[in-house]
């Protein structure tokens, strides 16, 4: 009898011991001491910190690289590359491919341009060619003027009509501006601003303007958050996405945006964001992507992609859709 509680003490004890071993498995990982954990909350892959108001999650990379995450907010708050590398284009000859389409609510085309441009600058002003044009549709009226404002914002964007002189490249001091704009110029506006300067506030649009400042504090509530690293294009590249939360839809402007910085220069590389607004008398839904390229130690867009409607009350609702392929930069 003794021998036979013996047995069973010794096999209580072995089923315990495995079960304890079990216990400290987790997902497959073994359980790391309680001085591990604690250091662990702090510095796990995926790792959680805070700058200022601005929870972010950093990966695992990225903390092995020790970024210096608050001047890399900073430098991202205060970068002006995006803005300048679409100033360049006053500066440079390029030719430009266009591809515009407008479609109905089913994808249907209902009118589509596609034309090559060739930009010239001399002597300080610039002008341009048009190579070749294809139209469809009632993109043009009778009067060859567009009949779709997201085609007068693409040519207002892309293309020039005369002689144009007297511009630069300098971003500081730089201001969009809505004074002497209404209707239709106003929104016009309001979008430019958006594409070449998403995440700053924009001046002149009481419920906008707050909304569009996505790198400030009092914005932080409404975003997930998140640094990573990768290659883009053959370029090492820290990746900063902001999302936002669900349920806060309707205190942003900016939906999601995902760009690609240098790790050396920390320009941007690359650009994916979306937008929407509904303001009532007129709204947008608009995904936009950019690709940048070097001209010597210029940067400068070498594609855009758009892909978005908006509707101005009164007028029926534009679906559209364009690229934008600008090569042979000199």
């Amino acid at each position: 009898m003794a021998k036979n509680i013996c047995f069973l003490f010794l096999c209580l004890m072995a089923f315990f011991r495995c079960i304890a071993q079990e216990s400290t498995i987790i997902s497959g990982k073994k359980k790391l001491p309680d001085s591990t954990v604690q250091v662990n909350k702090k510095l796990t892959p995926d790792s959680i910190i805070l700058v200022g108001k601005k929870v972010i999650t950093l990966s695992e990379v990225v903390l092995n690289n020790k970024l210096n995450v608050p001047a890399f907010i900073n430098r991202i708050k205060s970068d002006t590359s995006f803005y300048k590398a679409f100033r360049n284009l006053y500066i440079l000859n390029y030719t430009s491919i266009n591809d515009v389409r407008m479609v109905d609510k089913n994808g249907s085309s209902l009118a589509t341009l596609y034309s090559k441009t060739k930009q010239v600058r001399d002597s300080n002003c610039r002008s341009m060619q048009v190579l070749e044009e294809q139209a469809t549709g009632d993109f043009y009226t009778s009067s060859h003027q567009y009949n779709y404002y997201t085609a007068q914002l693409y040519a207002g964007l892309f293309f020039t009509v005369g002689l144009v002189c007297g511009e630069d490249n300098i971003v500081a001091g730089k201001e969009f501006s809505l004074n002497e704009k209404s209707g239709i110029e106003k929104h016009k506006e309001q979008l430019k601003m958006l594409f070449f300067n998403p995440g700053k506030k924009i001046r002149g649009i009481p419920l906008m303007g707050n909304k569009t400042s996505i790198y400030d504090d009092d914005m932080a509530s409404s975003y997930d958050m998140s640094v990573d690293m990768d290659e883009y294009n053959k370029t090492s590249c820290y990746i900063f996405k902001q999302k936002v939360k669900p349920g806060k839809e309707g205190s942003v402007v900016i939906d999601e945006m995902t760009t690609w910085f240098d790790d050396k220069t920390y320009e941007v590389v690359a650009r994916n964001y979306s937008l929407s607004y509904d303001a009532g008398v007129y709204d947008f839904k608009v995904q936009m992507e950019v690709q940048m390229t070097h001209v010597g130690n210029r940067l400068v867009p070498a594609l855009i992609r758009y892909n978005g409607n908006w509707k101005v009350i009164f007028k029926k609702r534009e679906r559209g859709i364009f690229t934008a392929t600008l090569f042979n930069f000199h």
